[in-house]
């Protein structure tokens, strides 16, 4: 680790709060705070939408899966599009018909107060335990960086620190805030695997995609896996990817509220749709460094590595072999 990129994470730090004030400071009232006054590009939408449901944990462990499952990971992605196809033109029709500002607002209007209320309950409850694991993930490279420099601070301080600069900007900035950020976030992920590619392609041997096909890390679709007992099998991750996004893209008010930010229900479907293609796009990105990284480590298993887990695989890579800077 250098001290430029100690530098490049410091500024990034300080850099999205400021921003997010930026973009979202003028707000005017509850409607522009938590929909934006439905002015947001659909482009936008869609690429928050990813990034929304991209975290450390998928893009540090995606590569990893192509060790032991190959693409197989990609059939749930499939499913992805399916199930948000079928909210976009199920669910969302009726956010915009009833002019919601929330997902659980349309549950009251439906089934009552009650619902709503133990829905929305629910949602704040998972959702905080989900953003923990994620915002502890962030906190485990950051801490490491700063050992590097014989600066040691508690995970605790550090996850505090992460959600203060969150906070700034998603309470000043609202949802327009928050969505310009997630763009830029979505950008340094994918920005960040077409790199790690690019690195690989000009350490490997010409013959790199043979070597991977031959041993099968290729493999899209396995139709052999048990059904009950593989989240692989092809109906299985297909079935359960579309049930899954049909969840969490059609009725979580985390998805649900961004859509809701864009300019019409057209606009709406089209976010909800392409993040499905999007994020398809992305995993397959993820997947052929994974497929890169094969190779480059001597087609060998993550025990043969001396790794604990496939997830060390593109930690590793990341620290070791990109340049400094990226």
């Amino acid at each position: 680790m250098r001290g430029v990129d100690l530098a490049i994470i410091v500024v990034y730090l300080a850099a999205m709060p400021l921003i997010g004030v930026l973009v979202g400071r003028k707000q005017r009232s509850a409607a522009d705070y938590f929909v934006g006054e439905r002015s947001l590009p659909w482009g936008a939408v869609m690429l928050s939408v990813v990034a929304t449901e991209t975290s450390t944990l998928t893009v540090i462990s995606t590569p990893g899966l192509v060790f032991g499952n190959a693409f197989l990971f990609l059939q749930l992605a499939f499913g992805y599009i399916i199930g948000r196809t079928v909210a976009a033109f199920v669910l969302l029709p009726r956010y915009f018909r009833g002019n919601l500002v929330s997902a659980y607002a349309f549950l009251g209007k439906r089934f009552g107060s009650g619902l709503q209320g133990t829905a929305s309950v629910t949602f704040v409850i998972t959702r905080l335990l989900a953003e923990g694991v994620r915002l502890f993930a962030g906190a485990i490279p950051i801490k490491v960086i700063l050992g590097h420099y014989n600066i040691h601070l508690d995970y605790w301080v550090i996850v505090v620190i992460l959600t203060a600069l969150t906070l700034i900007y998603a309470y000043i900035g609202g949802i327009k805030a928050v969505v310009w950020v997630d763009v830029i976030q979505l950008s340094l992920y994918l920005g960040g695997a077409a790199v790690a590619a690019i690195v690989l392609l000009n350490k490997l041997p010409g013959d790199w995609a043979s070597q991977a096909s031959a041993d099968g890390k290729f493999m899209l679709v396995d139709f052999t896996k048990n059904l009950l007992t593989s989240p692989y099998a092809f109906v299985t991750a297909v079935l359960g990817g579309a049930a899954l996004s049909m969840a969490s893209h059609g009725a979580d008010q985390l998805i649900a509220q961004r859509l809701m930010a864009t300019r019409s229900l057209r606009d709406g479907q089209k976010a909800l749709i392409g993040s499905g293609i999007i994020v398809t796009i992305q995993f397959a990105l993820f997947l052929l460094v994974g497929a890169m990284l094969w190779v480059f480590n001597g087609r060998k298993s993550v025990a043969q590595l001396g790794l604990q887990s496939p997830d060390d695989v593109f930690s590793r890579f990341i620290i070791d072999d990109l340049p400094v800077g990226v």
